[in-house]
């Protein structure tokens, strides 16, 4: 089995499932005993900053810059209470786990802590729930033409506007994603 850790998922327009329609998903483990992945291209209407105050970890006055990292996204239906931070640079928070020598996945309110300081991470994105599949499901998947992959790039993850990442991240495979079938034909 060839490992799709560090690579996007991207949905087939066949996938009509209420969480993963349209969905580009960014996979943080892939082994023998199945993956876990981060939707990156759902935000659920909460900036971040708000966020960090409900949970009094700012201020009231706190306000982060007005971007993408300032939006949550729904990472996926799995423990949607939960929130974990992707993010650039070192494993230097509790419950980190490095993806890459660029990526880092933390699920530890350190990082948020860190937000609005010259400690946090350069980029970032803070997503609730995850994304899991069983050993060989995720494999089943991609078998049955549900989803497509692509090696992740940080400019998907951070810098493409969330509603421009499924579009995008299907151009980078060179195809028009709207001519293809969701049926998988058999020799």
């Amino acid at each position: 089995m060839n490992s799709l850790k560090n690579h996007l998922l991207i949905a087939m327009p066949s996938l009509q499932d209420k969480y993963f329609k349209r969905s580009v998903t960014y996979l943080c483990e892939h082994d023998e005993e199945g993956a876990m992945g981060l939707i990156i291209n759902q935000p659920i209407g909460l900036d971040l900053d708000d966020l960090l105050k409900k949970m009094k970890l700012q201020q009231d006055d706190f306000v982060l810059p007005t971007n993408l990292a300032n939006q949550v996204l729904l990472g996926g239906p799995v423990t949607p209470d939960r929130g974990f931070v992707l993010h650039s640079g070192p494993t230097q928070y509790a419950n980190s786990r490095r993806i890459n020598d660029q990526l880092t996945v933390t699920c530890s309110k350190d990082v948020l802590d860190s937000f609005g300081s010259d400690q946090a991470p350069e980029q970032y994105l803070v997503a609730l729930g995850y994304a899991g599949w069983e050993a060989g499901q995720l494999e089943q998947e991609i078998q049955q033409g549900s989803w497509l992959t692509i090696p992740a790039e940080p400019e998907l993850l951070f810098d493409v506007p969330h509603k421009q990442r499924w579009e995008t991240a299907t151009k980078r495979l060179g195809i028009d994603i709207w001519q293809l079938s969701g049926e998988i034909g058999h020799a």
